[in-house]
């Protein structure tokens, strides 16, 4: 509570401590792997619906909000 209240976070955080939702959303990474402990970065695009319309695999983090902002803009149309 305390990191989202310093970083003024307008929504409240998941500690996925037991691994259920990274489970479930399929960002666990396999034993063997580099950073095992570490969840991929994956992100998702989700409708008002809650149905997934697209998974993104991080692989820019300083662009990635951008090529989310227009696929957003391009569901919409």
């Amino acid at each position: 509570m305390a990191f989202k209240q310093n970083e003024d976070f307008p929504f409240s955080l998941l500690s996925d401590q037991d691994k259920a939702v990274g489970t479930t959303y399929q960002v666990l990474r396999d034993p063997e792997e580099q950073f095992a402990d570490f969840p991929k970065r994956i992100s998702y695009l989700i409708d008002p619906d809650g149905v997934i319309v697209k998974a993104y695999e991080v692989s820019d983090p300083q662009g990635h909000a951008a090529v989310v902002v227009a696929d957003l803009a391009a569901a919409q149309r």
